[in-house]
């Protein structure tokens, strides 16, 4: 008899596969190592040809991004001295900082938004997704495929309409309705994610409950809601992600009060043109609480990504 199982991969797959894993990798962070970089490059390195690899860092980018700055007279600029250290990086331009920028707002708008409609999301998807598959709702694949349609369109297609529905109901630029467009964009995705995980969680759990005397409601609370924790978490980072990125929307329906940070990036202004270091490092911290909301969920990702795979 061969040694040889049909089920246990060989240690020259496991090799190669791993080489490849680590490969694609790698190929895939080269865009996000570049834009860290970038952050701490001065305006001239980031537009340099070739592009530079090696360079002197500097924090100018992330001074950009936080400060608004104007230019001054040589009179008053020796006339107040720099403060710290800040002071002393824009004043190689002949500027001075007057004050905080507006991306600190913007950022927290995102935080806001893109939190609050996940949470939405996922709140309305659960229940609805519980109940299209648990009872008998009337003409239930029509409304699953209703629901399903919502995402097939593209935001230029629903872009006028809901500018006009937005400005006639005060929502235009508001913290609430950037939350609840977003939220119904997103439903549609979490009902059909998460019903496909209720449908893996068997029923007889929920029956055993229901005989040892606990209402409908405690059943889905504590025996359903605990089982689905996996797909929750995996509809959540995609809600998120969604919530986090979008730009049309965001562009069209926000200026100032809700404005979020992805239509705002790109806006920075430097001495000839966009400023590429602060739009880096805007971008990078950008990415910051979406990695580490990622990285907390990932068991539940990757467990979520499997389930199902294996039929009771």
């Amino acid at each position: 008899m061969s040694g040889f199982s049909v089920t246990e991969p060989s240690n020259r797959s496991k090799w190669i596969a791993g080489f490849l894993v680590i490969t694609y990798a790698l190929i895939t962070m080269i865009p996000l190592v570049w834009i860290l970089l970038t952050g701490f490059k001065s305006p001239a390195d980031a537009i340099s040809y070739p592009p530079k690899v090696v360079f002197d860092p500097t924090l100018e980018g992330y001074v950009n991004l936080f400060t608004t700055r104007t230019r001054q007279t040589q009179e008053f600029l020796e006339a107040n001295p720099p403060q710290n250290w800040a002071d002393e990086i824009v004043r190689q331009y002949d500027m001075v900082i007057v004050g905080p920028s507006k991306f600190g707002e913007r950022f927290m708008n995102s935080v806001i938004i893109g939190f609050g409609s996940t949470f939405l999301s996922i709140f309305l998807g659960t229940l609805a997704a519980y109940a299209f598959s648990r009872f008998k709702v009337p003409l239930k694949d029509d409304l699953l495929f209703f629901i399903l349609s919502t995402r097939m369109m593209p935001p230029v297609a629903v872009a006028i309409p809901i500018f006009l529905m937005f400005r006639n109901l005060g929502l235009s630029d508001t913290h609430l309705g950037m939350i609840l467009l977003y939220t119904g964009v997103n439903i549609s995705l979490a009902v059909w994610l998460l019903k496909g995980f209720i449908d893996e969680i068997p029923r007889e759990y929920e029956e055993a409950a229901l005989i040892d005397g606990y209402t409908r409601f405690q059943a889905f609370y504590k025996v359903a809601l605990p089982q689905a924790a996996t797909g929750i978490a995996s509809t959540a980072i995609f809600c998120l992600i969604f919530a986090w990125n979008e730009y049309a929307f965001a562009v069209l329906l926000t200026s100032a009060n809700a404005q979020t940070a992805p239509p705002f990036i790109p806006t920075i202004i430097g001495i000839g043109g966009l400023d590429w270091p602060a739009v880096a490092a805007g971008a990078t911290i950008f990415l910051i609480p979406v990695m580490i909301f990622t990285i907390l969920m990932r068991k539940h990702l990757l467990r979520g990504i499997t389930f199902g795979a294996v039929r009771k």
